[in-house]
Parts: structure tokens; C-alpha cells; sequence
């Protein structure tokens, strides 16, 4: 979400290695009880510029253009567990090539990685973006062989707003099959929180978050008609007891701080769904959080035991 983010992956893996091959899905919708199994019309591309035996592949998994995932997996022939990563950008921009250098550390951990685009609140309100979310999982399991991927075990990790659609993800409807944590780096848990956060604040970034939710309501404020989709933005009020176990981490003093995953932990917590919640100093956010010395060496750790 930061700008901090942009130059922090400058190094990363290039985006042409990202778009080394396209295919098209046939999406179906995370609630549809029979989905059909189109056979993908490319061939993966192993250990493309000596990704050290490492296959990449970009696919579509809905008509729309941002509807698109990128895919890493090691072709061994052995299933492993999935990781899906949700990037950050104000829910109005932001783009998954700035995740590729975090991305590529879980595909170098042995894990099948899912590096999602989704539409941004321009594209469409909410709940656009969980919806695509929802289909991009969707999508890799129908495809679960394709990319040695078990569907029976995974987590998805979100960065700021990124962190919100993961933790929705996790809250939306009683559990999901093989969904076993959530993650979020700086996650914006509550939209409602942030807009009265930044109604009169004086730091510049609390207010844009403000403007920013209001945008990924379809442009109106949490009242009358639109009370309803602010209620569905809201994670920690569709809690339930068969919701994944969720890990998130802030900044002591960032513009989305601690706070917001307090009322989460709450929640979950009455119906038995453990919540950690890590404070970290000073006031990085988001992917400049995650590099901060030992943040991904704990969430990391956390996820291994969630999932192996």
C-alpha cells in the first residue's frame, strides 16, 4: 500500500520471467457446485533464467484483466503445500510483479505459490475483490495436479489491503476446505475503524485510507444504503468457529496500527479460532514491516506450522 513498497522490491525477480506463459481458465465461482476441468493450453517452463528448478506460469482465472495469478511450483512430481499472496495498494492500485522477491522466497521454501491480481475498487466495488480471491483458490485446486499443489493445505498471506481481502477470505462463510491460516502484514481488518480514524486526523496517510475505503464501497459513506456492504467489509463480524487461524502484525505506530486486529482476536477468539497478534516497533508498513529483522523469519515459522 506504501510507496515503500514499490522500491523495495526494484530487485526482485523480472516481470518478464512472471509472463513467461499465459493461459486461459475457464473461471467458476467459489459457490458453484460442479465445476467443469478445462485442460490448460500451455506448457509450464522450467528453471526459466536459473530459477533453480522452479517453474513460473501466468494464468487467467476470470475474463476480466486483472483477474490473473502467477503461478510457482517445483515439477517433481510431489504435492506440496500452496501459499497465495494478496498484494497491498489502497485497494485501488498496486500490481502482484512488486510481490515476485517475497513470492519467490516461499516457492525457494518448497511451497506452491499463488501471487494474485485482483480487480481494483476502480474496477469494481466491493466485494469484488474477495470474490476474486475466492476464484483464484478456486481455480488452483480445480488445477491442483497441474501444479503439484495440495488443496487439502494452504494459507493465504495479504499485505495491507491485501491483508484485509486474505482475513475476509478467512472469515467468509463457515471455514473454507483446506484453508489452514491467514496471514496479514498491516492488514486493514476494519474499513469502519479507518474511516472515523481518518475523519479528522492530521496524518495524511490515515485520511487517504479513509478516501480509500469509501472508494471500495462503490463511493458512498457507511450509512443508508450502503450500510449493508460496509457491514460485509467489516472481517471480524463474520467470524465463526470452523474460520482458519490468523496471524497478523502491525506496527506499533503505522497508520494502521495494532488496533485493528484487536476487535479480531476478540471475535474469533469467543468462538475458538486462535488469533496472534505481533507489535512490532516504529511505523513501517506492509511489505517494508515484512523486512524488518525477523518479521518473516516468525510468519514464516508460523506458517510452517500450520502447514509444513
Amino acid at each position: 500500500m506504501c510507496m515503500g513498497e514499490r522500491k523495495a522490491v526494484r530487485t526482485a525477480v523480472s516481470v518478464s520471467v512472471l509472463a513467461l506463459a499465459a493461459i486461459a481458465i475457464t473461471p467458476v465461482a467459489a459457490h458453484a457446485t460442479k465445476e467443469p476441468t478445462p485442460a490448460p493450453t500451455a506448457t509450464s517452463v522450467t528453471d526459466p533464467n536459473g530459477l533453480g528448478g522452479l517453474s513460473v506460469e501466468s494464468i487467467s482465472y476470470g475474463p476480466h484483466q486483472r483477474q490473473q495469478m502467477d503461478v510457482w511450483w517445483t515439477p517433481d512430481g510431489v504435492k506440496r503445500p500452496g501459499v497465495f499472496v494478496i498484494h497491498g495498494g489502497w485497494w485501488s492500485s498496486g500490481d502482484k510483479k512488486y510481490m515476485a522477491e517475497i513470492v519467490r522466497s516461499y516457492a525457494d521454501l518448497g511451497y506452491t505459490v499463488f501471487n494474485l491480481n485482483y480487480r481494483l475498487s476502480g474496477d469494481a466495488p466491493w466485494p469484488a475483490q474477495r470474490t476474486d480471491a475466492l476464484d483464484a483458490i478456486a481455480t488452483a485446486r480445480r488445477h491442483a495436479e497441474r501444479w503439484a499443489f495440495d488443496p487439502a493445505n494452504f494459507v493465504v498471506v495479504g499485505f495491507s489491503a491485501g491483508g484485509h481481502i486474505a482475513a475476509a477470505v478467512g472469515t467468509y462463510g463457515d471455514g473454507m476446505p483446506g484453508l489452514k491460516g491467514v496471514v496479514g502484514l498491516s492488514p486493514i481488518i476494519s474499513p469502519l475503524r479507518a474511516y472515523t480514524d481518518g475523519e479528522k486526523s492530521t496524518d495524511a496517510y490515515k485520511r487517504k485510507l479513509r478516501m480509500a475505503a469509501i472508494k471500495l464501497a462503490g463511493g458512498c459513506e457507511p450509512k443508508g444504503k450502503c450500510s449493508r456492504v460496509w457491514a460485509s467489509m467489516e472481517v471480524a463480524w463474520h467470524a465463526s468457529r470452523k474460520d482458519a487461524p490468523m496471524l497478523t502484525v502491525h506496527s506499533q505506530d503505522e497508520f494502521v496500527p495494532p488496533v485493528q486486529s484487536d476487535l479480531l482476536k476478540q471475535m474469533l477468539g469467543q468462538v475458538g479460532v486462535p488469533v496472534t497478534v505481533i507489535t512490532a516497533p516504529g511505523t513501517q508498513h506492509s511489505s517494508p514491516l515484512y523486512r524488518e529483522p525477523g518479521v518473516a523469519e516468525r510468519v514464516q515459522a508460523w506458517i510452517a506450522e500450520r502447514i509444513g
